[in-house]
């Protein structure tokens, strides 16, 4: 019997979509110079995000076995997403260090 890991995919998605739209505000709200790799990066973090969420979704939400292959794709991206998070968040602290 395999795991179904797609609702913990989606859950934690979510929520680190929603720190990704924190992180880009409070840098908009900050007024960061030279802030535009960080706002870049975290774009990207946010759309990763948004795509593991809805690929979990769909693997929820089918029962076939593409559901199976939409699981897989949608820990990948998620995991991408996860280090693209990291790398902004390293530049965030670099950058208010500075």
């Amino acid at each position: 019997m395999q795991k179904n890991k797609s609702s913990h995919i989606l859950n934690t998605s979510a929520n680190l979509l929603g720190l990704c739209f924190v992180v880009l505000t409070s840098i908009k709200v900050s007024k960061m110079q030279d802030s535009t790799l960080i706002d870049e990066t975290t774009a990207l973090a946010i759309l990763l995000f948004m795509t593991s969420c809805i690929l979990s979704f769909l693997s929820i939400r089918r029962k076939d076995g593409i559901s199976e292959r939409l699981e897989k794709i949608a820990d990948l991206v998620f995991l991408s997403g996860l280090i693209v998070l990291f790398l902004t968040t390293m530049m965030v602290t670099f950058n208010v260090i500075k």
